[in-house]
């Protein structure tokens, strides 16, 4: 199963705990075992671009839609076993302790 694992970024929190791995054991980890698939950070909010079509027109404005203290700053493809394991894998991720994972599983549209 194929799962969409998105690393936040939250301003508000403190980041006193320690992470359980760096990003680059994480990284090496979850490659070699062949959970990971693909993945990369983001640029910051203020680079992004929002585009929306309604009634036929194209609105495209800077930066995100959302006012919000946390900022998606990742992304990585999992292959995983079932969510359970999918969460195992976030779990260890660094950005667990200083920020969100948000883990999703992909809804194929068998095109």
């Amino acid at each position: 199963m194929r799962f969409l694992m998105l690393v936040l970024a939250d301003a508000g929190v403190d980041g006193t705990e320690e992470p359980v791995l760096t990003i680059e054991e994480w990284a090496t980890e979850t490659s070699e075992s062949g959970v990971h698939l693909d993945g990369d950070r983001l640029q910051p909010p203020e680079r992004a671009k929002t585009v929306r079509r309604r009634g036929g027109k194209v609105f495209v404005t800077d930066g995100p839609f959302a006012e919000t203290r946390e900022v998606i700053a990742g992304f990585d493809i999992l292959e995983c076993r079932d969510m359970d394991h999918a969460v195992e894998v976030a779990t260890r991720h660094p950005m667990a302790t200083h920020g969100t994972i948000e883990v999703r599983e992909l809804w194929p549209l068998d095109l």
